[in-house]
């Protein structure tokens, strides 16, 4: 019988770590649980975690700083960053610096026992979290996430800021069925109300600029009442 996988959970709220790993715990995980940066890297040497849920805004190491750790030492150990950053600009960057997800703070336990799952379903054994890719190529699309630069069978694709927020995501989380809500979420952040219309129309536009259909989709498909899938195979680029 396979052993469930452990959870290293690292809050710095006595109250958030006790709550969150007895949710954790009955969903059938393993969880040990620390309350700064610099003890998870310490306890990740010693527990070799199968992912980590880190809290960003905390005394002595904070989650961003132990996550740029953990990966300039090459660690590739799973992370998803709990936030409380509302610009989605900066919530892309804790994906570029070698986040595998993140979740804003205040959120539901099952939305947070969803992400682990999809998570551990996109990481392989021995190799680098997608997410940690500055180069992300799919077919004969490429994204270069430094530059912010699409391009598509060698022309650039001229991508508004959201719809390039909205296909890095999608990207970087291939095969997984996405609702609007989490689009929203990603792409708009805490701005100013949008209604989920705002993401049929930025995935209207990536499909323009893909020559994408929707009716036979290579690309991005539409789960009829659940969100949107990015089916393509996305690798690590050059």
């Amino acid at each position: 019988m396979n052993e469930s996988p452990r959870i290293l959970l690292v809050d710095d709220d006595d109250g958030i770590r006790a709550s969150l790993s007895a949710f954790l715990i009955r969903a059938g995980f393993q969880v040990d649980t620390v309350s700064d940066g610099a003890q998870a890297i310490t306890k990740i040497e010693k527990a070799n975690p199968d992912l980590v849920v880190m809290d960003v805004l905390m005394p002595r190491m904070d989650g961003r700083e132990a996550l740029r750790r953990m990966r300039q030492a090459g660690n590739l150990t799973s992370v998803i960053l709990l936030t409380q950053v509302g610009d989605a600009t900066e919530r892309a960057m804790a994906l570029e610096e070698g986040a595998d997800d993140y979740i804003n703070k205040p959120f539901e336990p099952h939305e947070l026992v969803a992400r682990i799952r999809a998570v551990l379903r996109r990481a392989r054994a021995g190799a680098p979290p997608i997410a940690t890719a500055w180069v992300l190529v799919s077919g004969e699309l490429r994204l270069d996430r430094r530059a912010r630069r699409a391009s598509f069978r060698d022309r650039e694709l001229d991508l508004t800021p959201k719809g390039m927020l909205l296909l890095e995501y999608l990207m970087t989380h291939s095969d997984e069925v996405i609702s609007r809500e989490r689009l929203l979420d990603v792409v708009w952040g805490w701005e100013k109300a949008v209604a989920s219309r705002a993401v049929d129309a930025r995935i209207a536009e990536l499909r323009r600029a893909l020559n994408d259909s929707a009716d036979a989709p290579v690309y991005i498909e539409t789960s009829a009442g659940a969100g949107y899938r990015f089916i393509a195979k996305v690798e690590r680029g050059a």
